[in-house]
């Protein structure tokens, strides 16, 4: 994916969501149609409030701050990936840092080397505001790692949204990935040995059969990384970057462009999971 380093400008969007929203007025006195003008379709009826950037200029700030926090050695290789959904309204952007890296090692002396990866949200359907979290991608199996809800910047749609705000917001939440990524490195020291796994897995998923699933996934990860924390966390990762036969967790269907939302959706519930009180008290123990 080709970027132009001149400032605040990123190319290479997907066609389809490439244009600047544009609005209708509806039946409905205090609400507007948003209409995207490359396909001609209504998609969202939103408040009159409702005011979202073009997803250019939203990615383009985004991309602004990675550019200014790196030198131009970490910035070299960048990866600039794009998935969309619900006909142009949701845009999903992954950046990877290849040349910003940690090696986490774990009890059983596996390293797993980690780089720098940030995912930027965006809708100007109403599906979702301004997303932007700071995680890592594991090099070894290419899952990749939503660290804490604490890792977010978020600002909503509203008529006071600026991206000048937005952009302030993102330079004060940019945080280190090098002490983000030794949290992970201690997680890898904290043994499991003898801790009964499937039933903590249980209190933490509702559903018996996905916990069920998720131990399998953990056992395949401790036979790699050893039996401790950060394997637990890296069958949650597992479980948020694939949908198929590599891991049982395959999503329906629907017949929708929604796929993407679905596995970010998975990403977010593993962020839940790890801020959990019984996540938590295991870290702690």
């Amino acid at each position: 994916m080709a970027l132009d380093f001149t400032p605040n400008t990123i190319q290479q969007l997907p066609e389809v969501c490439d244009f600047v929203p544009q609005y209708e007025p509806s039946r409905m006195a205090d609400h507007k149609f948003v209409i995207n003008p490359v396909t001609g379709n209504v998609i969202a009826h939103m408040g009159k409030g409702f005011s979202p950037a073009s997803h250019r200029s939203f990615c383009s700030s985004v991309y602004k701050v990675v550019r200014d926090n790196h030198t131009t050695e970490q910035l070299d290789g960048m990866n600039v990936s794009f998935k969309t959904a619900h006909e142009g309204g949701w845009l999903r952007m992954d950046i990877t840092l290849p040349n910003v890296t940690h090696d986490i090692v774990t009890s059983n002396g596996h390293k797993t080397t980690t780089g720098y990866r940030i995912i930027a949200l965006h809708g100007v359907d109403g599906t979702c505001g301004n997303l932007v979290y700071f995680g890592a991608i594991d090099f070894f199996c290419t899952n990749g790692m939503i660290t804490g809800e604490y890792d977010m910047t978020k600002c909503k749609n509203t008529s006071n949204f600026t991206i000048g705000g937005l952009e302030k917001r993102l330079y004060n939440g940019y945080t280190d990935f090098s002490s983000r990524m030794q949290k992970l490195n201690d997680w890898g020291q904290i043994q499991l040995t003898g801790f009964d796994v499937p039933t903590f897995l249980k209190k933490m998923i509702p559903s018996e059969k996905k916990a069920e699933k998720m131990f399998e996934l953990y056992k395949d990860e401790s036979n790699t990384r050893g039996a401790n924390v950060f394997a637990l966390y890296s069958a949650f990762t597992n479980y948020a970057s694939y949908a198929d036969e590599r891991n049982g967790f395959a999503l329906r269907n629907t017949g929708k462009d929604t796929n993407a939302v679905s596995m970010f959706n998975r990403e977010s519930k593993v962020s839940q999971w790890i801020e959990s009180k019984p996540f938590k008290e295991l870290i702690a123990a």
